[in-house]
């Protein structure tokens, strides 16, 4: 068996012209261009690639973009200053703290003191209870994404076992609600979870959300189960240098899955699509709109 892949960079550019399409009705029908502020502290090289990305991709769909980058040294005080500035902003619709944050400031502080009406990373813990029972929340954009591609693959997801492996907040945990949600029999599994490869083997949706490279062999995998890999690592590769793999070892789940996530290429670009359709999402609520169709859960 080889397994289809789950094309996320291409899922992620039709999203994004869905976004497109929403943003240029909203202008056009209600004079209205959604705002996403971006809060960057410190030069975390990784978080600087993401907020630029993040920033391009704004603009392209023709949104607002803002962008905050303070020093490592900023106070908690005058980040929090900051943030209450763009909760009453009305041109800003989402904002987006980009983590992990500088030594010395309290992520869960900072998180909490976003509008959870604008909080489009799902993180706000309004937002975390929301989701968890089943009512109207911003979601999780890598969360979203996962589920954006199992619904285009499979269609209905009711009856179907999956296995999170992985318990963060900002995955596992709300990948778990989001099946719940579509009615799959939901298992969670991490590091203390005993025969995890017998567990996985059960199931017919694997997430792998640990962080741990090419965690997950082939021999774990039931034949023809739906895998999507959220991990991204960075190894040694053959010519010296290093490459990017998932928490799957790609190759040997290939053979027994039947559909899977490649990385890069897979989840990664549905995050940024879906932070963007977050927004949009935001905005229509903020003003009183209909929920832009096929944007959110």
């Amino acid at each position: 068996m080889t397994a289809h892949i789950l094309d996320g960079k291409a899922f992620a550019a039709k999203l994004r012209t869905q976004v497109a399409t929403h943003v240029a009705r909203l202008k056009a029908d209600h004079g209205i261009v959604p705002g996403l502020a971006v809060v960057l502290v410190g030069d975390d090289p990784a978080s600087q690639v993401y907020v630029r990305s993040k920033g391009k991709m704004t603009v392209e769909v023709g949104m607002q973009s803002f962008e905050h980058r303070l020093p490592d040294t900023t106070s908690e005080a005058d980040l929090l200053a900051l943030i209450a500035q763009l909760n009453a902003d009305p041109a800003v619709h989402g904002i987006l703290v980009q983590l992990p944050l500088p030594a010395g400031l309290n992520s869960d502080l900072v998180i909490n003191t976003i509008d959870p009406a604008k909080d489009v990373d799902g993180f706000h813990i309004s937002n975390v209870g929301l989701l968890g029972t089943g009512q109207k929340a911003m979601v999780p954009c890598t969360p979203l994404g996962c589920l954006m591609l199992l619904r285009d693959h499979h269609g209905s997801l009711a009856g179907k076992h999956a296995v999170v492996i992985g318990r963060s907040n900002i995955v596992g945990k709300p990948m778990a609600q989001l099946l719940l949600g579509d009615s799959c029999t939901v298992t969670i599994a991490h590091s203390r979870t005993a025969d995890l490869a017998g567990l996985v083997r059960q199931a017919d949706i694997v997430v792998a959300a640990v962080g741990r490279a090419q965690m997950v062999p082939g021999a774990w995998i039931k034949p023809g189960a739906t895998v999507i890999d959220v991990g991204i690592n960075r190894i040694a590769a053959d010519d010296c240098g290093t490459r990017l793999v998932g928490d799957v070892d790609f190759d040997s789940c290939a053979t027994v899955a039947g559909a899977i996530t490649p990385v890069p290429g897979g989840v990664g670009p549905m995050t940024i699509a879906c932070l963007l359709a977050n927004t949009v999402t935001a905005c229509s609520r903020a003003n009183g709109l209909a929920e832009p169709e096929g944007l959110t859960v």
